[in-house]
């Protein structure tokens, strides 16, 4: 195998991902995150605060600080993006392909790994661009250093990147990781790493934070300049008042920093060959055991979870309207297509059960028993630790259902079928509530111990979250076409509230004075029915464009 050719391969898989909606909503994301990384002069919201000061925006400081902020947003979301490759190839036949050439696994693999490093190099190039545009719009120092402005993120986020994409390899290629279930253990995993790589004592220097942080103290002491008690803080947070300026001309590169951030791209590239041990590169005589049969779709792999894990199962959903025996008899016949039935009265309400049968078509008992558990849990524990505690639990543990909505009929291959559906908004419709149906049965104890309570307010914010969820998950479904996205924002806002972050408090789950703290449900509520709009309108502009 050439270099050529492994480059070649690389380069299409590259060009194939560049055209999918996926990749330009993170690009977008990206962009939005270099201008929350450097905010106006007087903004008390900031990325990064070194005990109540900053550095004066050149391009040393806007440089590290959007790098910083790029590399803990992608470890996060750069996941969702690049995984799913091996999938497509099984799924799209060019795995068969591949499998009666001469290509060794271990080529196979580099190539993905490299096609996974260019996507997430792609978007960090993107963040570098927006750096250097808002070091000149924010007019401090519009002295542009190309060396200083680009050091960070070939040293800081870079090696992040590779670790990254190889970690989307190796779970694409473990079994139990390949679903859904994969997508909540990286976000695990994202937290861990975010937090312990800003540590002195991280291996390979960790996300670089400490090597930046402690060139900064220093430059604030040759400055005469004293940090304040909260000392160095990464990660969007709001202060009390504007921050002060220092000078930073960036940090010095040590030769043992530099080595340290060459071995992690080196032990990045070794984990991303190491399924070679059992990848089965799509032989049929290799592939017993070894990985599930292909899907009928590249993005299904956690929509549809394997009946093994307990969030589902790989048989495909039926078409909405269509009785579960139509459709056995429909998968077991290909080409016969269900009769479509004459429109009644009552045919919504009928829709409306069709399709939450299809959405929660396959969840093992397992599932359910966490969730009865989680219900009783809400009549049992104090009223303090419903609302502020089990709600967001109960309020996450569907979310790879959820991540089903807008998605499923395009991840299934039922996408020109649908299309013949006469009500098409009745259909979207109909999902849409099917996972407002989802969201509430879940949450239905604290409601009710909200209720019980006088707690008016919570209930209201109740309501609120029941309308945003589904239509979070409708919208950025329909828009992108894959329910990776989804899980890549959802859990983040998740997680930033059950750390008090009121202003993404969408539940009522932070309180202040025993009252939610977060916006006002009718807002809440306004922002649903605008988020269920994008729904209709993309759905529309779409059947326009085939027509």
């Amino acid at each position: 195998m050439t270099v050529r050719t492994l480059a070649g391969l690389a380069v299409g898989d590259f060009r194939d991902r560049m055209r999918r909606p996926a990749y330009a909503v993170t690009l977008l994301a990206a962009i939005g995150l270099g201008y929350l990384a450097v905010p106006d002069v007087d903004s008390t919201w900031v990325i990064m605060d070194v005990g109540g000061n900053r550095g004066i925006y050149n391009s040393a400081y806007v440089g590290a600080v959007t790098a910083l902020a790029g590399a803990l947003w992608l470890t996060f979301g750069g996941f969702y993006v690049v995984r799913g490759g091996i999938a497509r190839d099984e799924t799209g036949r060019v795995g068969q392909i591949l499998a009666a050439t001469p290509l060794r696994t271990s080529g196979y693999l580099t190539a993905k790994f490299l096609s996974n490093l260019l996507v997430l190099a792609s978007m960090i190039g993107v963040l570098a661009v927006t750096a250097l545009l808002m070091q000149l719009a924010r007019g401090e120092n519009r002295s542009v250093d190309p060396v200083a402005l680009a050091e960070p993120f070939l040293l800081l986020s870079l090696p992040v990147m590779a670790l990254t994409a190889a970690a989307a390899i190796l779970f694409e290629t473990v079994p139990l990781l390949r679903a859904g279930f994969g997508n909540v253990v990286w976000f695990v995993l994202a937290v861990v790493i975010s937090i312990g790589g800003q540590s002195g004592s991280a291996p390979f220097g960790g996300l670089g934070v400490h090597h930046v942080a402690q060139s900064m103290n220093t430059a604030m002491g040759n400055q005469h300049l004293q940090s304040g008690e909260d000392g160095f803080s990464l990660g969007l947070t709001k202060v009390s008042k504007p921050l002060g300026t220092f000078l930073w001309d960036g940090f010095d590169l040590s030769a043992g920093f530099v080595l340290a951030r060459v071995v992690l791209v080196l032990l990045a590239f070794a984990m991303a060959l190491l399924p070679a041990l059992w990848f089965p590169r799509f032989d049929p005589a290799r592939a017993a055991g070894s990985l599930p049969p292909a899907k009928s779709s590249a993005a299904k792999d956690s929509s549809t979870a394997t009946a093994a894990e307990p969030f589902g199962t790989d048989a495909p959903a039926p078409a909405p309207g269509s009785t579960w025996s139509t459709w056995s008899t429909w998968s077991t016949a290909p080409g016969a297509l269900p009769r479509t039935e004459p429109t009644r009265a009552g045919a919504f309400g009928r829709l409306l059960v069709g399709e939450v049968r299809i959405l929660l078509q396959g969840i093992s008992p397992w599932w359910w028993a966490v969730a009865d558990a989680l219900t009783v849990a809400g009549f049992a524990l104090p009223i303090g630790t419903v609302t502020g505690l089990l709600l967001p639990c109960v309020w996450l543990w569907p979310v790879l259902i959820w991540s089903r909505l807008g998605s499923q009929q395009v991840e299934n291959d039922l996408e020109v079928l649908l299309g013949a559906y006469p009500t098409a908004r009745r259909r979207l419709l109909a999902e849409w509530a099917s996972g407002l149906v989802l969201t509430a049965v879940t949450g239905i104890s604290p409601l009710l111990r909200m209720l019980a309570a006088g707690d008016g307010a919570g209930v209201a914010c109740w309501f609120g979250g029941v309308l945003f969820i589904p239509s979070l998950a409708m919208s950025l479904g329909v828009v992108s076409r894959t329910h990776r996205v989804f899980q890549a924002v959802y859990l983040p806002i998740w997680y930033v509230l059950v750390n008090h972050v009121a202003a993404l408090d969408f539940m009522g789950a932070v309180r202040a004075n025993g009252k939610p703290a977060g916006p006002a449900p009718l807002l809440i509520a306004a922002l649903s029915a605008a988020m269920l709009a994008v729904v209709f309108l993309t759905g529309s502009a779409r059947r326009n464009v085939k027509g």
